[in-house]
């Protein structure tokens, strides 16, 4: 496995880990309650209103993007070890891939587990998932 990571990978995780703590929340409030105060000696003024503003959508548009890419690998690598237990156990291995289903089929299958953590026998329920994994294709070849 490579080790290797790009420069936007760990900025993308250092901003994630650094944004997601009560001291940032805490420095974010103390950065608007000081807005708030000067706003007497800026006479509340476009320009003032203006400096806000712009700083919490440069922030937001920017974090949209660092955060987005950190949970799209941390989903990944997620996804990637529920992969590895289920060929690693004896869960049916129809189960790879199905995060590709539509949502109606994903629920479908997540009530089918619910009734037969109940009161079902596994053959019952690997019939029913392969028939419900099998009726949607998950677009892989």
């Amino acid at each position: 496995m490579s080790k290797k990571i790009n420069a936007f990978t760990k900025f993308s995780t250092a901003v994630a880990e650094y944004s997601g703590r009560p001291v940032t929340f805490a420095l974010a409030v103390a950065t608007i309650v000081v807005w708030g105060i000067t706003g007497p000696l800026f006479g509340f003024s476009e320009a003032w209103q203006l400096v806000v503003n712009t700083g919490t959508t440069i922030v937001t548009f920017l974090m949209v993007f660092v955060l987005q890419n950190s949970q799209n690998r941390d989903a990944k690598a997620v996804q990637a070890k529920l992969d590895e237990l289920i060929l690693t156990s004896s869960a049916e291995n129809e189960y790879i891939g199905i995060e590709e289903l539509e949502e109606a089929e994903l629920k479908r299958i997540t009530e089918i587990l619910k009734e037969h953590g109940q009161n079902e026998d596994d053959r019952a329920l690997h019939e029913k998932v392969s028939r419900a994994v099998e009726r949607q294709p998950t677009g892989k070849a």
